[in-house]
């Protein structure tokens, strides 16, 4: 019976799938089956054949191999690897390439003849390439084949860099990148403008010759083209759907990369639930936006017809369903996001007391607080509450170099105006001057270049913070030390980040805490600054009596929107406040037009934000909920 059910669950599903709750798990459950596999064939004698992968997903993998190495004398020395792809042309020296990659997060760490390692050849001759990939071919078909095959999934579809209209038949060779998995690339290589455009990959044709197949996903980012691999069609133009022909395949995901998938996206499709709130608002939901209709004029027809009948039965009549899902997403709306002052707060989302808050939004760029919202931002500064914003990095990656001697030439300028000597600053230009031409991919700017970087970023988040309302010594600058490695790569969190936020929240102490949610930024910073506001309440909470009080509400901004069955608070903004919430963001000039990194949106930050606020608001419309021009969404997180 147990299996019986397990089919049901998965029928949409056309590959086996394991979800692990998190990918750390699930990389080190990955990394035991490669171990195992090494141990076995060396038991027997056997050279144990690699294909494996590059990115951030195997990254994981890759150290728990290392991990195993050094202390449970896991061995490599009868392990031969093929290498997936490498862009073309690239240098093996290049910090972009993927020989530098596999260096630093495997090779450089493990015992494996280097004679034994292959990846393709970046640096040959176009003419060269074609004869590279055949002999890259016999390689792998003279020793039998790959034993096993790891595999990420690119945002197009592409295993490997096997982009769509890749043939299911096709070998290794040199293929054009896609516009999105350079766009996806670009934060690596400094610009859209440096990356490769074409790569040299194994083929769909060569890894489904690997014994053993292995496809990992992590995050949210990942569960929509998870969702068209694992459930949709087969068709070339998505080649990961290729492996639904394969019997040796298996996708191993994260709890975040499987969201999309039936059985955890709308579960009441393919088996009984039970039927908690949470499930019952997003079935409900689901069902009107399926429908078409708003919640109030759902039908028992409509739950029958689309999987919902178990709930119409044990929580019916379905209008008293309607009727409570309607009121809670009703009393998620509110003009008072620091709550409403000798109200009734039993129905609203915050409390009425204390009347005047203490409030501090948590930014990790400079601009997120304006960008994500600006208009409950401006709002709760209107309606009296102690308003403070801290700017947890200093966001000096993401300025353009000749905005830096623009602003360089406009101090020089300035000093001689008013008679200064400008010996210092001159010589410090012509440094820039000199280095900027120079500069390669992704290269560490010089201290100076970076200072003037945080200098401009730091007057925009003033000016915008000025615009809200606040008063200087309400705008805080932390300067996280995890990001200032002048890198596009950061450090690690650390106790020193925790500390200097534990600092400032001592001498705010706040009733309200609003911290960026939005855990699909592509910077990654966004999940960083949220885990170091965690690690700081955590501890607070221990010792300090109003940590008890204090509510930490979530913000998404120009990466992604809350779904509306999460929300648990919507503040309605005016057509006057979106244009205040414009005017705000328009102070950060050097976001504006077209930001260093952009992700794969061409949209400027401004038009994402108001287009992602317009959207939920239409989306509360749809339900049957009054009609506003634009709405920013929250969430509480309970820590």
């Amino acid at each position: 019976m147990a299996r019986l059910n397990l089919l049901e669950e998965t029928r949409y599903e056309k590959l086996p799938v394991t979800v692990y709750s998190n990918q750390q798990i699930a990389s080190v459950a990955v990394a035991n089956r490669i171990a195992a596999l090494i141990r076995s064939k060396e038991a027997k004698g056997e050279k144990t054949v690699l294909g494996l992968a590059t990115g951030v997903t195997p990254i994981g993998v890759y150290a728990e191999l290392v991990r195993q190495h050094k202390h449970e004398g896991l061995s490599f020395k009868n392990v031969i690897t093929f290498n997936l792809d490498e862009y073309y042309p690239m240098q093996p020296t290049a910090v972009q390439s993927y020989v530098t990659f596999m260096n630093e997060n495997l090779f450089g760490h493990v015992d494996i003849d280097k004679n034994n390692v292959h990846i393709p050849d970046g640096t040959l001759q176009q003419e060269d390439v074609a004869a590279f990939c055949l002999e890259y071919e016999q390689k792998i078909t003279k020793l039998g084949g790959l034993d096993l095959q790891i595999l990420g999934i690119g945002r197009t579809g592409h295993i490997g860099f096997n982009e769509p209209g890749s043939a299911p038949n096709s070998g290794t060779r040199l293929v054009t990148l896609d516009d999105l998995t350079i766009n996806d690339a670009s934060r690596d290589f400094g610009g859209k403008e440096n990356v490769p455009t074409k790569a040299i990959t194994m083929g769909v044709g060569t890894i489904f010759k690997a014994r053993e197949i292995i496809l990992m996903a992590w995050s949210r980012k990942k569960a929509t083209i998870v969702k068209k691999a694992v459930e949709g069609e087969i068709s070339g133009d998505v080649p990961a759907t290729f492996l639904q022909l394969s019997e040796h395949v298996e996708f191993v995901l994260d709890e975040a990369a499987a969201s999309s998938l039936t059985r955890f996206d709308t579960p009441w499709l393919v088996k009984d639930c039970v039927w908690e709130n949470e499930l019952k608002k997003k079935a409900v939901i689901w069902l009107a936006n399926t429908t078409g209709k708003p919640v109030l004029k759902l039908t028992e027809e409509d739950y029958n017809n689309h999987g919902m009948a178990q709930l119409a039965v044990e929580q019916g009549p379905v209008y008293n369903i309607n009727i409570d899902i309607f009121n809670q997403i009703q009393h998620t709306i509110t003009g008072w996001p620091g709550g409403k002052p000798h109200a009734d707060d039993s129905q609203r989302p915050e409390r009425a007391q204390p009347a005047q808050k203490r409030s501090i939004i948590f930014s990790p760029h400079p601009d997120d607080d304006v960008i994500s919202m600006g208009g409950t931002f401006i709002r709760l500064v209107d309606q009296g509450h102690d308003v403070h914003v801290a700017y947890q990095t200093s966001g000096n990656t993401a300025v353009w170099d000749d905005d830096v001697l623009r602003f360089v030439e406009f101090a020089i300028d300035f000093n001689e105006s008013i008679g200064e000597d400008n010996t210092r600053l001159k010589t410090i230009y012509d440094e820039m001057r000199a280095f900027i031409p120079t500069k390669q991919p992704n290269q560490v700017d010089t201290k100076e270049i970076r200072d003037v970087k945080g200098f401009i970023r730091k007057t925009e988040a003033i000016s915008g913070a000025r615009y809200a309302g606040l008063p200087d010594d309400h705008i805080h600058f932390m300067a996280l030390p995890f990001y200032e490695t002048g890198k596009i790569k950061k450090n690690t969190a650390g106790e020193e980040d925790i500390n200097l936020t534990i600092e400032l929240l001592q001498k705010i102490k706040p009733h309200q805490i609003f911290a960026a949610g939005d855990f699909a930024d592509p910077n990654g910073t966004h999940l960083v600054c949220f885990n170091i506001i965690l690690g700081a309440l955590n501890k607070l909470k221990e010792t300090e009596e109003w940590v008890k009080d204090c509510w930490l509400w979530m913000y998404r901004g120009a990466w992604q929107e809350f779904d509306t069955w999460e929300i648990e608070m919507a503040v309605p903004l005016s057509p006057q406040e979106v244009i205040r919430k414009r005017n705000a963001i328009f102070k950060h000039q050097s976001q504006k037009d077209r930001p260093v990194f952009p992700g794969d949106d061409a949209r400027e930050f401004w038009v994402r934000a108001e287009d992602r606020t317009m959207e939920t608001a239409r989306s509360y419309d749809k339900l049957g909920m009054a009609e506003y021009e634009a709405m920013e969404a929250f969430v509480r997180y309970i820590y």
